[in-house]
């Protein structure tokens, strides 16, 4: 979920990603997707597979799991470092979306996950995607639209300030928008899109909420007691069973086309 050419992040920032991340991989209903996107790809035994932006690995070691030759990429070291060591069994290289260590056609599937939001080019992705992929291989791309977090408050002028606001520091925010069209022009055939709601209601995304306040205080959208007083009451809603999230993630889907034959003269 990390891809950035530069990430800038410190050590610190890179520790925070992986705990929404860890949080992310253990929702309800987070298992069962991955599984789905697994099933998507047709991940058959010795298939060579890619998960790129990978972060701290789990969806690369399962796939390994399913006895694909699974790699997962990441272009932050410290990332890779995480992966590599809760996953010592599974393959973990340092790589940049737009430039995928792997030959033309040698992989079989190309998944990523929450990646290309976080991309300043994700069209140059795609690309790149299709020049690894063989013909038939298969893409799935699994993303979150960043300006449709649907979050119950008291103060709803203010939620929409928070929720553009955070979405508004994202690179493409609203790249799953265009995820169907980028693998269109990129030659991509058999294009599917398929929305999955996740639907919270208790303190377990309290954390990420308070993610979102806090990024828009320091974007300057908010003030501090504005972002101090939207959490608590979250926090307080959470307590009491009374918080309500629905995150809607997309999932697309494609296969790399097949090359025509030349026809031969006689």
């Amino acid at each position: 979920m990390n891809e950035n050419q530069t990430t800038g992040r410190t050590s610190d920032d890179t520790d925070a990603l992986i705990a929404l991340l860890d949080i992310a991989d253990d929702m309800p209903g987070a298992s069962e997707l991955r599984a789905h996107s697994y099933e998507l790809l047709g991940i058959a035994p010795d298939a060579a597979v890619a998960d790129v932006g990978c972060g701290s690995g789990r969806a690369a070691a399962e796939m390994a799991g399913r006895g694909a030759r699974a790699v997962g990429i990441d272009a932050d070291e410290r990332m890779i470092g995480v992966a590599v060591e809760r996953w010592p069994a599974a393959d973990f290289r340092v790589a940049s979306a737009y430039d995928l260590p792997f030959a033309d056609g040698a992989l079989h599937g190309y998944r990523a996950e929450k990646v290309y939001h976080v991309l300043d080019d994700p069209a140059r992705a795609a690309v790149e995607a299709r020049r690894v992929l063989a013909p038939g291989g298969r893409i799935v791309l699994i993303g979150q639209d960043w300006d449709t977090f649907v979050i119950d408050s008291d103060d709803a002028a203010l939620t929409r300030t928070i929720v553009h606001a955070r979405a508004d520091l994202v690179p493409t925010p609203r790249v799953v928008r265009r995820s169907r069209n980028l693998l269109l022009d990129a030659g991509f055939t058999d294009i599917t899109v398929e929305a999955r709601t996740r639907i919270f209601t208790d303190a377990t995304m309290v954390p990420v909420l308070a993610n979102l306040s806090e990024k828009a205080r320091s974007a300057g959208a908010i003030s501090e007691a504005q972002a101090e007083a939207w959490i608590a009451e979250q926090r307080e809603r959470g307590r009491r069973g009374r918080l309500f999230l629905a995150l809607p993630l997309f999932v697309t889907a494609a296969t790399r086309r097949w090359t025509a034959r030349r026809r031969l003269c006689p």
